[in-house]
């Protein structure tokens, strides 16, 4: 619910940005400040938390974190002006950025590894899901209630959450050994940035951000603008990304045990990739349907055994460890977008999804690699 809720607040200003246009009288570029602002915090604010979940606690940092964000939508809802909603934006992104990152390590805590990638899944589930509702409910409630309700309903759904977390936390087991730092808030971050796996992982979640979500983000506008379709129908069908990454989390318990990590990292890509491609070249553009929820499926076959194992890199700070791993991959979402932006401007959008596609095939194709040559290093060592 928590992972849930963070995703949902990123994406649920997406479908309203014209009607705040609208109220506040103001160019949209200049309203777009309440996506970009927040993103831009969500983004920074990866380098701060994985050294105070280390330090103080990943799960009372969760909690307190949905608290905070409650506040922050408290705030955006009674807004007058567009730079008080900005600036609240701001707040609630502080505390955002801490729930998804932190959670994932929480779980590496609690949770042996032959079972962390299984119940990682579970928890992406939840991620998914956000994704979707909050872009559905951001634009439903826009134009039935008004703006102000859906941020109201965030609010609650965030202090439902933080109660909820607080109702458990006195239920939770710590771990049989917790582990307490020795080495101040820049020493845990050299200590990853200084670990030769830990870099391999942190460089492949960039190049798989920008990847990924550079090419998802172009691709509602390759298919209006290659089959004059609707924006409406592009979008819905780019949709079916998120639901392709559903059904795996649902079927991750026999999918994880079938193809095993390497195979998850190898044949996901794979998928992603060919997926990309049929969409990029179909004649028919009802082909980018199933093209779509395949490659999220494949998409949360690789992206999850990326989780598992940036869970793992650097165990004594893994709080660290899993917030640059967040902090990486969303630089790379921030840098494809705009580096595919541009290259459409001088190329046709299917050549450029489909060299994009063939390069997310080979980094998927690398990452499998890299796992054959650690765990023979780590047999080798034992």
């Amino acid at each position: 619910m928590a992972t849930f809720s963070s995703m949902a607040i990123q994406r649920i200003c997406d479908p309203m940005l014209p009607e705040l246009s609208r109220i506040f009288n103001a160019p949209i570029g200049d309203v777009a400040q309440v996506v970009s602002m927040f993103a831009i915090t969500y983004g920074l604010m990866q380098l701060v938390f994985g050294p105070i979940g280390d330090r103080w606690g990943k799960y009372k940092v969760v909690m307190l974190a949905t608290l905070g964000c409650s506040i922050g939508c408290v705030l955006s809802s009674l807004s007058e002006g567009l730079d008080f909603l900005v600036m609240a934006r701001v707040g609630t992104a502080v505390s955002a950025a801490a729930i998804i990152p932190l959670s994932m390590a929480w779980v590496g805590d609690q949770v042996h590894y032959e079972h962390r990638q299984e119940t990682l899944a579970r928890v992406g589930l939840g991620t998914m899901l956000g994704i979707t509702a909050g872009q559905l409910f951001g634009g439903l409630l826009t134009d039935t209630l008004g703006w102000r309700w859906s941020f109201g309903m965030m609010a609650v759904l965030f202090c439902a959450v933080s109660v909820m977390l607080w109702r458990h936390a006195k239920r939770i087991e710590a771990p049989s050994e917790p582990y307490v730092p020795t080495h101040g808030f820049f020493g845990q971050l050299l200590q990853v940035a200084r670990d030769p796996w830990a870099r391999t992982l942190l460089s492949i979640a960039l190049l798989e951000g920008a990847s990924v979500f550079g090419m998802l983000a172009v691709t509602a506008s390759h298919l209006h603008n290659t089959h004059q379709i609707s924006l409406t129908l592009a979008g819905g069908t780019t949709a079916l990304f998120g639901f392709g990454g559903m059904l795996y989390m649902a079927t991750a318990k026999y999918t994880i045990r079938r193809f095993g990590e390497i195979g998850l990292a190898r044949y996901g890509g794979g998928t992603l990739g060919l997926s990309f491609l049929v969409i990029a070249f179909t004649p028919w553009w009802p082909l980018a349907i199933p093209a779509c929820f395949f490659a999220g499926f494949g998409f949360a076959m690789f992206h999850n055994t990326m989780q598992a194992k940036a869970t793992q890199m650097v165990p004594t700070a893994r709080g660290t460890s899993v917030t640059l791993f967040a902090g990486a991959l969303f630089l790379g979402q921030s840098l494809g977008v705009l580096v595919l932006a541009k290259l459409m401007a001088y190329a046709q959008s299917a050549h450029v999804m489909a060299w994009d596609a063939l390069g997310v095939t080979a980094l998927a194709w690398y990452f499998g690699y890299a796992l054959i040559h650690r765990n023979a290093s780590q047999a080798d060592h034992v």
